[in-house]
């Protein structure tokens, strides 16, 4: 492969992150005290937090992070945010910092782990399924519809970074989701197919694909399973990409264990020829807010789904801000015109 492909796998950068287990319980979903902190940002005293599961229509269970308004009365209906992590991302970090504010400011909110990642059970472990990934923000719309403090007529999602393409898919099909954000989204089925700003050639990808196609059988006859992600360690010939989020994920700032940045590479396969915004338009007259940072290497993927949807639509750069400082800079992050947006959205 040349420097492009290689730069294509630098994209697992971001093609990466996660692993773990789930307990589960019996029944559509379970909640259980939180018996210690596990997430890489302080914990509000203005919300209830709990820990749930629920399963998709695959019978994987979904583990997840629910967040109450602290003033709850719920003999009353409350409209309901479902936030997807980073692509590869945990809800211990930058989806939970979503789910926690939004339910600060009186919203019931809910974080997730996608299958086969964090605490979600699904194996084999570390597999990226865009098709189960979609699929699991209807789960959670399942789930926080039936929650009879929820106004099932009032449910958005937030998706951020890859789960952004995850949630716009989801919306197309999915039309109990009534309002749509994403932050710093990428686009994980085109960046796969196509490469870094669609430079992959032809032959490059079908060369990528054969080499898929070799780690399978070398899989199947039990051979190593072939994992992507962050390097251990980064230099100064590190690209920017790379840097950024290895110093993220891989820092004090962002790092948590059940974050590994590694996926299976044969997963690649099944993004190669999955479109996430094959009918956007569809998803019309239901609003969709895009938030990129100003200087986001990845603005690109925001700026063509906004070109490609229907009205109502905005596209929101936040001055001076990257891709990755939308993940957790709660000062950087525009929870104002969040709110604004889904208290409009959602009436």
């Amino acid at each position: 492969m040349n420097n492009i492909l290689t730069a294509t796998r630098g994209l697992h950068i971001l093609t990466a992150m996660t692993l773990g287990s789930l307990f589960s319980m019996t029944g559509v979903a379970a909640a259980a005290n939180t018996l210690a902190w596990d997430k890489t940002f302080p914990q509000s005293d203005k919300v209830i937090h709990e820990k749930v599961s629920f399963h998709n229509r695959y019978g994987i269970t979904v583990a997840a992070d629910m967040y109450l308004p602290k003033n709850i009365d719920k003999s009353q209906k409350y409209a309901a945010i479902v936030v997807g992590t980073p692509y590869g991302g945990v809800k211990e970090q930058g989806a939970g910092i979503y789910a926690q504010t939004m339910a600060e400011r009186g919203f019931v909110a809910v974080a997730f782990d996608e299958s086969f990642n964090g605490e979600s059970s699904g194996e084999p472990r570390r597999i990226s399924s865009p098709e189960i990934f979609v699929e699991d923000f209807s789960a959670a719309v399942d789930f926080i519809g039936t929650r009879p403090f929820a106004d099932r007529n009032k449910i958005g999602v937030i998706g951020i970074c890859g789960s952004g393409g995850f949630s716009i898919s989801a919306a197309q099909v999915d039309r109990r989701i009534k309002a749509i954000v994403t932050v710093s989204m990428y686009d994980m089925s085109r960046v796969k197919a196509k490469g870094w700003q669609d430079s992959m050639a032809e032959e490059e990808r079908n060369a990528y694909l054969d080499q898929l196609g070799e780690q399978r059988w070398k899989e199947f006859e039990g051979g190593g399973v072939t994992l992507v992600g962050l390097p251990e360690k980064i230099d100064e010939n590190t690209d920017a990409i790379t840097r950024e989020f290895y110093e993220y994920y891989k820092m004090p700032r962002g790092h948590h264990p059940n974050s590994t940045t590694e996926f299976t590479q044969t997963s690649d396969m099944a993004f190669m020829k999955f479109s996430l915004m094959a009918h956007v338009k569809s998803i019309s007259p239901r609003p969709i807010l895009f938030i990129i940072g100003e200087h986001a290497h990845s603005r690109y993927f925001s700026e063509d789904a906004y070109q490609m949807a229907a009205e109502p639509k905005e596209l929101y750069v936040v001055p001076g801000a990257g891709h990755v400082d939308l993940y957790d800079k709660v000062d950087v992050v525009p929870f104002d015109k969040l709110t604004e947006f889904f208290t409009w959205a959602l009436n």
